[in-house]
């Protein structure tokens, strides 16, 4: 793995018995020594805490020193509503392809003067290229000397709260808090589908502030095999697997995502790359839809699963794209694309598993109820 990067929080990972594999570039913890079960479970009880450096995060700023400036410039690119972003609030967005596939998705914070953007560590390199081959008129910069953490879970605000004054903060809004760490640009979000905080600290004192969290015996350590299947338990995509370049924002379920004022007749109607694919399947509907399955036995169907309509003969009519056992719901979990008539709640299908086809159930998304501080 001498190819890998590292995080600031190396050596913290590998003293806390981190077992380390290479994912997007980086030599990363997958577990410790408590195993991704017991990892899952305590996040979802008490609070866990993911190191998620990996990711870029990117400021972007008009020439003009106006954030609406940005804000407009960035809407070429994305079929969200970021004008309409109040200063101190986040949105999800996608960049989109001339084709209306997902070229990556994003959180966008709106900072009074600039957009601070986040996005995944596989599509970092592509997308800051995408933006400073088109936003014309603005400054874009890769922030290299912050580690990014994430604090999930029921007690997350009040381990946070003894270190910065984040009691008031609703999910998604943005702050920059001072703290004995430094600046602190924290954001109320995350990928678990629990309450808890993004925070961006200053790489010299992101270990200092890592040890102040754990100190708190409700903190515990979190890898990457936890947050994948806390993510998948809260119904959220993962790059690579649910969405990509293939997939337009309203067949993966994220229409929600894109709002009154970039529809069709609104303010900004479109105007985004792949616009008419993406606006014809909000009038007319897609012709398939991303779906959550409930695997009607103990087995799980994982990425990859041939789907079928009927228990014997017939083509495959989608796949799994990413399934696991749910620790939360003791239950296997899975995601995947049907056709559209075959995407209502209740919809008996059939995986392939191994050679035998076994019957998954649709059912509606998330599988685990979010707790965010709305």
């Amino acid at each position: 793995m001498s190819d890998l990067r590292r995080t600031a929080l190396y050596d913290l990972h590998v003293e806390l018995g981190g077992k380390m594999v290479p994912f997007a570039g980086y030599e990363m913890p997958v577990h410790y020594a408590a195993g991704v079960m017991k990892e899952h479970l305590h996040c979802r009880a008490r609070a866990g805490l993911f190191d998620v450096s990996h990711m870029g995060q990117v400021l972007v700023r008009a020439e003009s020193g106006d954030g609406a400036d940005a804000a407009q410039a960035l809407e070429a690119l994305v079929p969200v509503d970021l004008l309409g972003l109040k200063e101190g609030r986040q949105r999800y967005a996608m960049f989109t392809s001339e084709q209306g596939g997902i070229l990556d998705d994003l959180m966008v914070a709106n900072r009074g003067d600039h957009l601070f953007l986040v996005v995944n560590a596989t599509c970092k390199t592509a997308d800051i290229a995408h933006l400073r081959a088109h936003l014309r008129g603005c400054e874009i910069t890769e922030v290299t000397d912050r580690a990014l953490l994430a604090l999930q879970g029921p007690e997350a605000g009040r381990v946070l709260s003894a270190h910065v004054p984040v009691a008031g903060m609703r999910f998604m809004d943005v702050a920059v808090l001072e703290s004995d760490f430094g600046p602190l640009w924290v954001s109320r979000s995350g990928y678990t589908g629990e309450d808890g905080f993004e925070i961006s600290v200053a790489e010299p004192r992101a270990e200092a502030f890592c040890r102040a969290l754990l100190a708190d015996g409700a903190v515990a350590p979190i890898g990457l095999g936890a947050r994948d299947s806390l993510r998948l338990e809260a119904g959220l995509c993962l790059y690579g697997s649910d969405i990509d370049i293939t997939t337009s924002p309203v067949e993966a379920g994220l229409a929600w995502a894109i709002q009154k004022a970039r529809r069709g007749g609104g303010a900004r109607e479109g105007g985004f790359p792949g616009a008419a694919r993406v606006l014809k399947d909000l009038a007319d509907g897609p012709a398939r839809l991303r779906v959550g399955l409930a695997p009607q036995t103990r087995a799980p169907m994982r990425a990859g699963t041939p789907l079928f309509e009927a228990e014997i003969g017939g083509a495959p009519i989608g796949e799994v794209t990413s399934g696991a056992f749910g620790p939360t719901v003791e239950a296997p979990v899975s995601m995947g694309y049907v056709p559209a008539a075959l995407a209502a709640e209740g919809t008996v299908l059939f995986g392939d598993v191994r050679g035998r086809r076994l019957p998954a159930k649709v059912v509606r998304l998330p599988f685990k109820t979010a707790t965010y501080k709305r």
